[in-house]
């Protein structure tokens, strides 16, 4: 399992602090945090606008319930849950992401038509939009954040199955991608 960007200790002491509403222990906890909710957000999103309403929807989330965390597991896994959580129902709201959870579409071989993701896919972040929004949500918390196939599917009310199909599909699609990329690569240099 690979160690998740929001894995960043927090002292009891600061935690107390912002659980009385201290401006500075609030301001460190967003200063600390802040980074790896938005990546998170963008990374499930692709909109930076986005990812930047989620930020602070997470963090106004997270402020308000701050009394309700016991310390029974880390407070960064408590504050990546609800960077989730408040991800995923953003990501509800949206038709596209919500049709898409019911039915199978292959996004990655369709160029996309907003200008912050050129269809020519330079690296793997470009390719990971290319993805469906489903697919992109399971991979990224899949391999990057650990999540299991039964977490997963119980965060965005489906099953373990429904997590492992769409995992399986987009490391198919990203082969296929970067294999087709790296083609096209070799193909560029041998014409110079």
């Amino acid at each position: 399992m690979s160690k998740s960007s929001f894995a960043i200790s927090i002292d009891d002491l600061t935690l107390a602090r912002a659980r009385k509403g201290d401006q500075e222990a609030l301001e460190y906890l967003y200063r600390t945090f802040s980074a790896p909710v938005y990546s998170l957000a963008l990374r499930i999103s692709t909109s930076t606008a986005d990812a930047e309403d989620i930020t602070q929807d997470t963090f106004i989330e997270l402020f308000g319930k701050l009394n309700q965390f016991r310390g029974d597991a880390p407070f960064w896994g408590w504050l990546r849950r609800i960077a989730i959580n408040t991800t995923l129902m953003r990501m509800r709201r949206n038709k596209h992401f919500t049709s898409q959870l019911d039915e199978e579409r292959d996004y990655a071989d369709e160029p996309r038509q907003d200008s912050d993701h050129p269809a020519n896919l330079h690296d793997l972040e470009q390719i990971l939009t290319a993805l469906s929004p489903a697919a992109r949500t399971v991979i990224w918390l899949h391999d990057i954040e650990g999540y299991t196939h039964a977490e997963i599917g119980k965060l965005m009310g489906k099953t373990s199955s429904f997590s492992k199909s769409q995992l399986s599909r987009a490391h198919q699609k990203l082969r296929n991608r970067l294999t087709w990329q790296t083609t096209q690569t070799i193909q560029v240099q041998q014409h110079f």
